[in-house]
């Protein structure tokens, strides 16, 4: 990602990790992670800890399953979030990121509980969301496989806008065809 934009967390025993706020990547080393309580306390380090903390603390209060949350300002993803539009099941990998689609949430301020809410609720049965007019979030397993799936979904939205830009509707799949590509995933894959 450029520059700042975008944020990473692990979770903790008492909470999770996050990237500081307002630090460029290139810059960042392990110490300047920010450990941060479930109600925004600031466990440990010496930062302050991103602005969406609040968002990363939903999706683990929601997803037991989440040890890891990835949030980016990937180019494509945030392109079609600024449409507010989803990606829908026009390729099978659409269901690595746990359903027949990945859902666009409403758009709310960067940082907000309303921006939390809005991301949990896009979340519901799914591995992936776009954000309105601001990005993608993903959480997996580990933080390998966040990172993975945040990767997979700004691919999906990248060929998805090349079939636009080319005049193309994209022939989406059924749900008994995405219903098959779960089934065969079961099989082929762990999901994250």
């Amino acid at each position: 990602m450029p520059g700042k934009s975008g944020n990473v967390s692990c979770r903790t025993p008492g909470g999770f990790l996050v990237t500081p706020s307002g630090l460029p990547y290139a810059e960042m080393e392990p110490g300047d992670l920010v450990e941060v309580a479930p109600d925004g306390a600031v466990l440990g380090g010496k930062r302050r800890p991103s602005s969406e903390w609040r968002l990363h603390a939903a999706v683990y209060a929601a997803r037991p399953e989440a040890a890891a949350v990835v949030h980016t300002h990937s180019p494509m993803a945030t392109a079609l979030s600024c449409a507010r539009e989803g990606i829908p099941p026009f390729h099978y990998m659409i269901a690595l990121a746990g359903g027949n689609d990945v859902r666009c949430a409403p758009y709310a301020t960067f940082g907000t509980e309303a921006l939390a809410a809005n991301c949990v609720s896009a979340l519901d049965g799914r591995r992936a969301a776009l954000l309105a007019n601001h990005g993608v979030v993903a959480f997996g397993a580990t933080l390998a496989a966040a990172r993975a799936l945040a990767e997979e979904v700004e691919n999906l939205a990248r060929q998805c806008l090349a079939l636009r830009a080319a005049g193309l509707a994209p022939v989406l799949l059924t749900a008994a065809e995405m219903e098959e590509v779960a089934a065969g995933f079961a099989d082929y894959i762990k999901p994250a």
